[in-house]
């Protein structure tokens, strides 16, 4: 049990008749090194990365649920733009290199199974986490990002 938080990028991969053929996408899904039975490609119209994963990091999520979620924290899935996560970036780096007081700029939230309030290691090591874990998605092109949270 506990805070558990993902970043999804979605990418729509539908192929329509209209498109040009070097505008077409090629979906294969193997099992077993075979083509999954269930799954077929021309069905398939999105693909869903898991690109960003955290466990307890309840500052990173206290800023998500203020900056992308209107404040409703009830763990449902909430479009989060590239802007909001250059912020997101910005303010963890800003902490990081003591230009901002952690307190204010990224403070810690409280609740079930949320882990630490405290603003120690495990807080510094999980804003240092999410730079590293967003900053090559925002070099990325396409896709859309999505965050969702469970406890």
């Amino acid at each position: 049990m506990g805070l558990d938080m993902y970043l999804l990028k979605k990418t729509y991969v539908k192929n329509w008749s209209f498109m040009e053929a070097s505008e077409r996408h090629e979906v294969s899904v193997k099992l077993g090194g075979e083509p999954h039975p269930d799954i077929q490609p021309e069905r398939v119209s999105e693909i869903v990365e898991q690109v960003a994963y955290w466990r307890k990091a309840n500052a990173i999520h206290s800023w998500f649920v203020s900056n992308a979620q209107n404040g409703e924290d009830n763990c449902a899935e909430y479009y989060v733009n590239r802007e909001q996560l250059e912020e997101l970036v910005k303010e963890c780096k800003a902490v990081l290199d003591k230009k901002a007081n952690p307190q204010s700029a990224l403070p810690t939230q409280e609740g079930f199974f949320f882990g630490s309030c405290e603003y120690d290691e495990w807080y510094y090591g999980s804003l240092q986490e999410t730079v590293d874990m967003i900053e090559p998605l925002l070099k990325e092109k396409g896709g859309t990002f999505y965050y969702t949270s469970s406890w």
